[in-house]
């Protein structure tokens, strides 16, 4: 995926300025696809040239006016044609699962404090995940009923939960088999 169409599908949920949509990427978009502000501004301008994006000036009291981003007739078909398209399954690249293997080489037991470290991460990020189903999906103050966008947005950060909570078993199972070898009797 480009992140042209990312870009494309947030600013169709809701048309915003360079910055709103970096701040978007920090939170529901970065579920799934992670850019720098630095990516996504260079990709707006390039989107903007080639007719995919309306532009407008929003004026703004004591600070430069702001540019505001809304998805043009070429942008949305541009979505509608990559939507139809078919992708590839997505294959792993895990190099901490590589780095496990290979302990098998040295010492197992050197791993522990590099996957506590990466299973903390997945903790820290499933707790953002859970934290942001709740605010925006099923909590009090969510929105109820759901529309489309809504519920499809939901069942991506579904999907996130289910990775996170799949890594972090994969991580703990990991975690287990290293203390089991650092204890054993060594093979000869």
């Amino acid at each position: 995926m480009a992140l042209e169409h990312a870009i494309l599908v947030s600013l169709l949920e809701k048309p915003g300025s360079g910055y709103e949509l970096a701040r978007r990427f920090e939170r529901s978009i970065g579920y799934f696809w992670t850019a720098t502000h630095q990516q996504i501004y260079r990709v707006l301008g390039r989107m903007e040239g080639a007719g995919l994006l309306h532009v407008r000036e929003v004026p703004q009291r004591g600070r430069p006016d702001k540019k505001e981003y809304a998805v043009a007739a070429r942008g949305r078909a541009a979505l509608t044609a990559w939507l139809h398209e078919p992708i590839e399954p997505e294959s792993v690249r895990h190099e901490l699962a590589v780095k496990i293997r290979g302990a098998a080489f040295d010492d197992p037991a050197a791993l522990i404090s590099e996957v506590e470290r990466h299973r903390k991460a997945h903790d820290d990020r499933l707790g953002r995940y859970l934290t942001g189903e709740l605010r925006d999906f099923t909590g009090p103050e969510a929105p109820r009923p759901l529309d489309a966008g809504g519920e499809l947005q939901h069942a991506v950060l579904r999907g996130g939960i289910a990775y996170e909570r799949m890594t972090i078993a994969w991580l703990d199972d990991v975690l287990d088999t290293l203390h089991r070898l650092r204890t054993a009797t060594p093979r000869t």
